[in-house]
């Protein structure tokens, strides 16, 4: 049983939520693949998360979204759309029993990250944020899962929350080290490209959570971005996947692959403000 919530030494109330019925597996196909057979443990891990960051918000600005409805389709569904594709890219390393290894950019209340580390699972996962109280929730919610996750008799994965910015790791032993590096509503896909593919070892991926409602700025994001990706060691074109999640129509996870070490002058200190391709 997950331990009530506490807040500068107050206990917070927050009711038992069924917050995974709005993905259930038994309705959603993209969903199947997730749990199977592990079904209740990952449940309890990412639903001790999901009370925290609920019971947190009301003193820490986590997330505008404050629902346990909202949470179980916006942050838990949106975050979990990206398994299945995961659970194929790195079928092999899996099967070599060699772990995985991810870094969450921006990870906030710990969506995608955390959710994804425990669903894969992942061997050590990093939540990373620039905003020291984000990271305080982030390690709570962590130990939480964990907690949860060893009270069920399953290994959890080595997590750990950091306080700290993309461009900062990738001057550190973190470049060109992730096997995975996902981000969602951190910057223009560009930037976010050029934050993130320095940290992701070659044969690995960045994936970016993204929108497309039908007004072509994804597509022209996509131009933009992809000679961003060659400049960068990447692939020189993205894959842009529709997870078919209903209620979430417009939401895409668009994936970029590492094919050899990032040049040492990127990133830029201010990436962004100029296309790094003229």
């Amino acid at each position: 049983m997950f331990s009530t919530p506490y807040i500068a030494g107050k206990a917070i109330d927050v009711p038992p939520s069924a917050l995974l019925d709005v993905v259930n597996p038994a309705d959603q196909k993209p969903f199947a693949r997730i749990f199977m057979a592990q079904e209740q443990h990952m449940r309890a891990a990412i639903d001790a998360h999901a009370r925290l960051l609920l019971a947190w918000n009301r003193a820490v600005n986590l997330t505008a979204i404050r629902t346990p409805q909202a949470v179980a389709l916006e942050h838990v569904a949106d975050s979990l759309a990206a398994v299945p594709l995961l659970l194929d890219h790195f079928a092999t390393r899996r099967s070599r029993r060699r772990g995985l290894d991810m870094l969450d950019l921006g990870s906030g209340g710990g969506y995608p990250g955390l959710p994804v580390a425990i669903a894969v699972p992942a061997a050590r996962a990093v939540l990373l944020d620039s905003i020291a109280k984000k990271t305080a929730f982030l390690a709570t919610a962590a130990v939480a899962a964990v907690e949860a996750l060893r009270s069920r008799g399953e290994e959890p994965p080595a997590m750990a929350a950091r306080t700290g910015r993309a461009e900062e790791l990738a001057c550190g032993p973190d470049r060109d080290r992730w096997d995975l590096v996902t981000a969602r509503a951190v910057a223009p896909l560009s930037r976010l490209i050029e934050l993130g593919l320095p940290l992701v070892r070659s044969g690995g991926f960045l994936v970016a959570w993204q929108r497309d409602r039908g007004d072509g700025i994804l597509a022209s994001a996509i131009a933009t971005a992809e000679p961003v990706l060659v400049a960068l060691g990447g692939a020189p074109r993205v894959e842009v996947i529709d997870p078919s999640i209903p209620g979430l129509d417009d939401h895409r996870l668009v994936v970029a692959r590492k094919r050899r070490a990032t040049p040492a002058a990127y990133p830029r200190r201010v990436p962004g403000k100029r296309p790094l391709i003229p």
